[in-house]
């Protein structure tokens, strides 16, 4: 690796993210058009693994891909974005919070499960919960 200046290859290396993967951010514009040398071999540089690495953590806190466009255009000028950050950083928030009680529900729901499993002598008291929850829904019994 010469520098701050990468090839593809070496990139995929430093964030674990595909050469496909690379080229698709390209192509969405997450990454902007990334330099290339004479024979067309593009060259990265630190500015855009400072993107790339913001792009994965953002992933990670699970903003789509969409969401962290638009957190990559806020980030240019931080400043002035500060209420359009919090307010798409609210809403991920609560999202998020939604998922926990969806979470929370099922984890609850297997475990009566699991306990209910392990005081049965005959059936299985899994398999009749799973058939109840989706005759319930079909409204068959």
């Amino acid at each position: 690796m010469a520098g701050d200046r990468y090839r593809i290859g070496d990139v995929t290396r430093l964030t674990g993210l595909s050469a496909d993967t690379l080229r698709y951010y390209e192509k969405i514009g997450l990454l902007p058009k990334v330099a290339r040398n004479a024979s067309g071999v593009r060259i990265y540089d630190e500015q855009d693994l400072s993107r790339l690495r913001f792009i994965q953590r953002a992933q990670r806190m699970n903003f789509s891909l969409e969401e962290i466009g638009m957190l990559l255009k806020m980030r240019e000028n931080p400043r002035h974005a500060r209420d359009e950050v919090r307010q798409l950083t609210a809403h991920k928030l609560a999202e998020v919070e939604r998922s926990l009680e969806e979470l929370t529900l099922l984890r609850n729901e297997l475990t009566l499960l699991l306990n209910l499993c392990r005081g049965s002598e005959d059936g299985c008291p899994i398999i009749e919960g799973i058939e109840d929850e989706v005759d319930a829904k079909t409204g068959n019994k």
